[in-house]
């Protein structure tokens, strides 16, 4: 086992170039009581070499009580892994991980993923042909095989309005569609305003720029957030379907429902409140109010589907 070191001084910020970086890549698995599929995730990396050897794999542990990292140890023990001994959150994960890693293509990938393979070639080969690449997101697909609406565009206030209201009770209104960008061919590359952070290539030049993610963001928002930093700064945000990724969604957060819940709001909130500038800051008030409902309203229709499960068994 080769545990890393937590620098918690430098978790915050955009780590030095290490010496000796080479041309391939590096993948930052971020892990909470993932279970097996932690070592199924760091399996699949292992084994695509598609761009000429396998990625460097960084865990970073956030106080996962499973044994998900001593499973994955007596599976893979080359492993390294970051054991910060607590649940710090997504992004300052992702940053410590990123920290440890030593490529200028880091993926960070939520634990729950499997990469197929060809991946690491195909997103690699993009990064190398486009400069000005900050951030590359694959085909994700779901467990059923459906594809996962991963490549989406940063919601109007009217489009984040209808969202919000209708998407609970009418999850193909045209706010959402347009938002989850649901008509666009999932087959074509294409540029897009953020990539979802459950797999998303990033460009270590591109995270030095803007700093690195913001670990304001405990959970959620954190990867659309990075994303329109580096659109700010000049980088490109953008989308290969030549790279795929199984996502087995929600696990970690099925264990805590409402508290995924309530912190999903509460960080689409706080992107607001960085996003909305001049006269825009005004319907932060109401915004609150609809996200706080809304949230309200979710955890009311999670208690009732609660009820009724345990009531069926």
């Amino acid at each position: 086992m080769s545990t890393v070191p937590v620098d918690r001084a430098r978790a915050g910020s955009a780590p030095a170039e290490p010496e000796g970086r080479t041309g391939g890549w590096s993948a930052v698995v971020v892990n909470f009581n993932a279970g097996p599929l932690l070592t199924r995730c760091v399996r699949s990396l292992v084994a695509d070499t598609s761009a000429g050897a396998a990625p460097e794999v960084v865990v970073v542990d956030n106080g996962s009580e499973d044994g998900s990292v001593d499973e994955l140890l007596d599976a893979c023990p080359g492993t390294r892994v970051v054991r910060p001994g607590a649940n710090l959150g997504y992004a300052r994960a992702a940053n410590l991980g990123i920290a440890a890693a030593g490529h200028d293509v880091v993926a960070v990938l939520n634990a729950d993923v499997d990469v197929h393979p060809g991946t690491g070639a195909a997103m690699l080969g993009r990064f190398a042909r486009e400069p000005r690449l900050g951030a590359l997101g694959p085909h994700i697909v779901e467990a059923s095989g459906a594809t996962y609406p991963s490549v989406r565009r940063i919601p109007t206030m009217v489009e984040s309005a209808g969202h919000a209201v209708l998407a609970p009770v009418w999850p193909g209104n045209p706010f959402t569609r347009r938002y989850r960008q649901e008509d666009e061919d999932p087959a074509q590359v294409r540029d897009a305003d953020w990539v979802s952070g459950a797999a998303i290539w990033l460009r270590r030049a591109a995270l030095d720029e803007i700093g690195g993610w913001d670990e304001r963001f405990f959970l959620f928002m954190e990867d659309v957030d990075v994303c329109w930093r580096l659109r700010g700064a000049g980088w490109r945000v953008s989308y290969e379907p030549g790279g795929e990724v199984l996502h087995v969604e929600g696990v970690s957060r099925a264990r805590h429902p409402y508290r995924s819940i309530v912190a999903h709001h509460r960080s689409a909130l706080r992107f607001a409140a960085k996003r909305w500038r001049g006269v825009r800051r005004l319907a932060l008030g109401p915004a609150a109010v609809v996200f706080a409902l809304r949230a309200a309203a979710l955890c009311a229709r999670q208690g009732l589907h609660d009820v009724t499960r345990s009531r069926g068994r």
